[in-house]
């Protein structure tokens, strides 16, 4: 794409009454943003969806001078681009009909084949909220996901900051433009995000900061990832948003279930009720329903899982470690234990998401 060309583009994102999808439009009747602009204006009423209302400010000279300025700024600030047809936009963004036609950047990300999710929830984040996320995002990171958020308060930030943690990318999808950070009090992990992926947005410099740009963020949060985790949310609140978007694109939703009297989770709570998201009780149900494998054998994870088990917890580990499943009373006559103490030791390995149960009291290494 020329100078020329992206300034036009940048002129038909920020004209008035022409969203992404009427963009779109106009650039695959044309063939070419370039095109757009020397078509008839008579022509272009003749789209489907196009009319006269959408196209009044379409040929304002205004916009080709903000255009330039805002052209100016990205040069003087290092921020790339990704046009909505080119082979650097993301795939997944790629097949939401609302997805941005550009899309500008700070920092090094790279969603190239990677699973990449986003995890989201209340700014009101609790304790139990906060240790789950972490005990997710570590769990997966054998997996080697990108974890995508919005950078807010809360649940957004706990999940970043745990990506870092365990040195995965993260991406973090802004409500407004690259000039300025939003909570203020997250600049200082403005460096650690960019070290480890970077910033998303579709909005300019020059874009006054509102309440609806959130709303506008969250289609982007959910458009990168195949699955939209809400890990706490209260009966109303922007991460419903993002799951009700997310299902727009037929993509995953997990909630992570409450107790019915904590207002945190009533928002989870609804969602698994109305069947609009899987129930997500431990870390390994998100590999489990996406269908993750890892590249190389899974010793390490399993490693990792031995070494945190303690006593009887290992004996019945190995008891399973070379076996497609096990019945109950199998596991307690190879360990030699009564069966109702085998229970309850699988009851522990269940919950620290080391087995999963079968029908029939079967049970199977994760």
């Amino acid at each position: 794409m020329t100078e020329n060309e992206l300034i036009q583009t940048l002129a038909l994102q920020k004209t008035d009454k022409i969203g992404d999808i009427s963009a779109k439009k106009l650039i695959e009747y044309c063939g070419s943003v370039e095109a757009v602009f020397l078509e008839k204006k008579s022509r272009l009423q003749k789209i489907g969806g196009i009319g006269s209302y959408i196209l009044r400010d379409l040929f304002k000279k205004d916009y080709l001078i903000a255009a330039q300025e805002e052209l100016k700024f990205m040069k003087n600030n290092g921020i790339q681009w990704h046009f909505y047809q080119d082979d650097t936009y993301p795939e997944r963004l790629k097949h939401c009909i609302d997805g941005p036609i550009l899309l500008f950047q700070r920092g090094k990300i790279n969603l190239n084949r990677q699973p990449t999710i986003s995890v989201v929830g209340t700014r009101n984040i609790t304790r139990q909220g906060i240790q789950f996320c972490e005990e997710l995002v570590s769990y997966l990171s054998p997996f080697n996901p990108v974890i995508v958020s919005g950078f807010a308060y809360g649940t957004d930030i706990t999940a970043q900051k745990a990506a870092i943690d365990n040195n995965l990318q993260t991406i973090a999808c802004l409500a407004h433009g690259l000039n300025q950070i939003y909570p203020k009090a997250h600049a200082k992990y403005i460096d650690q995000v960019e070290a480890h992926g970077g910033f998303f947005t579709d909005f300019w410099s020059s874009d006054d900061f509102n309440r609806n740009n959130f709303l506008k963020r969250n289609r982007i949060i959910a458009g990168l990832s195949e699955a939209t985790i809400i890990i706490e949310s209260a009966e109303k609140g922007g991460s419903l948003v993002t799951a009700e978007i997310a299902n727009s694109y037929n993509r995953e939703i997990f909630a992570v279930p409450g107790r019915t009297n904590d207002p945190q989770s009533v928002g989870c709570n609804n969602l698994i009720k109305l069947q609009r998201a899987h129930l997500l009780s431990q870390p390994a149900d998100i590999p489990y329903i996406l269908n993750w494998q890892l590249k190389t054998e899974q010793k390490p994870i399993q490693q990792q899982l031995f070494t945190a088990l303690e006593g009887d917890e290992k004996i019945i580990y190995e008891a399973l470690k070379n076996k497609e499943n096990a019945h109950i009373d199998g596991i307690a006559i190879s360990v030699n234990m009564p069966t109702y103490k085998v229970a309850s030791i699988l009851l522990n390995l269940e919950l620290k998401g080391v087995i999963r149960p079968l029908p029939g009291k079967l049970f199977e290494l994760v």
